[in-house]
């Protein structure tokens, strides 16, 4: 009897020395299929940049000369100009309308919710053909025949801010989400105004959120080009981009040049994301 005692207690004993080991097996092929994965992706984006740069390095000077065309530094003008301005009219719009459909409930939510991602999901063609109907119909054509919308340089602003106040927007109402009600409702208890509540409170909590907003607006009105193309036109030195430069430059062969305008932007774009982050962490809200 003892013996079978002692046998049967040994069983239980071990399993319980066998089930981390496999447990931990289990979770090393799950971490791996996680990292596998993931790593398609990453590796596609490491590819197309290493494709890009190995390109040109067999002509070293590209970015260079592509900088020495006078249509192409104008081209960054404007990029650097009109990208700046959609930012932080995407932010003067995304606020509001992010902090109104995170805290209220209203008939009819939904629906504009879905109105709100339309920009994201909607052909970038279709967004610049809608704009130029838009402004080709009264009281707006009156407007455009006044001060020159179409086909000039405000288009390209307002085909930016089209589509990336879509995204702005998506992140504040995400960013205000993340912060509780209840610290506005201390506030009001405390005496305060709503707006006191709003800019004393919940803006200095959501700073982090604004900034990603405005970074996300910017980087995603600089790769616009589909709306821009129809709404604005592709005219040497008047409603060039960066985008519309490398459409150009292909268009006549010159793959050299399409390269040099894409590395140039894959630079401003990084050294973007690189100062805002450094001048972010020395704040503290980054």
């Amino acid at each position: 009897m003892n013996e079978a005692a002692e046998t049967d207690t040994s069983v239980p004993n071990a399993v319980s020395a066998t089930a981390p080991l496999a447990r931990q097996g289990s979770d090393t092929a799950f971490w791996a299929g996680l990292w596998i994965l993931a790593s398609f992706y990453v590796l596609l984006i490491a590819a197309m940049l290493a494709a890009d740069i190995f390109f040109a390095s067999l002509r070293p000077n590209v970015v260079i000369e592509t900088l020495r065309t006078p249509e192409i530094r104008y081209a960054v003008w404007l990029s650097l100009m009109s990208c700046s301005i959609t930012a932080i009219l995407s932010l003067w719009v995304a606020v509001p309308i992010g902090y109104l459909m995170s805290r209220i409930d209203f008939p009819g939510k939904a629906l504009l919710d879905s109105i709100l991602d339309i920009p994201i999901f909607l052909p970038p063609l279709v967004i610049g053909l809608s704009l130029l109907i838009l402004f080709r119909q009264t009281p707006l054509r009156a407007v455009d025949d006044t001060f020159g919308i179409a086909f000039h340089v405000p288009a390209v602003i307002i085909a930016q801010f089209a589509v990336a106040s879509a995204f702005a927007v998506r992140t504040l109402r995400a960013t205000f989400d993340s912060v509780s009600p209840r610290v506005e409702q201390v506030a009001l208890t405390l005496g305060c105004s709503r707006a006191q509540a709003f800019f004393g409170v919940v803006i200095p909590q959501c700073w982090r959120g604004i900034m990603t907003a405005g970074i996300l607006a910017w980087a995603r009105a600089l790769g616009e080009f589909g709306p821009i193309l129809v709404f604005a036109g592709s005219t040497r030195r008047r409603t060039e981009v960066l985008p519309v430069s490398v459409h150009m430059e292909l268009s006549i062969g010159n793959i050299e040049g399409a390269v040099g305008v894409s590395l140039l932007m894959v630079v401003i774009a990084l050294s973007v994301l690189v100062l805002v982050r450094l001048l972010g962490r020395q704040q503290r809200i980054w």
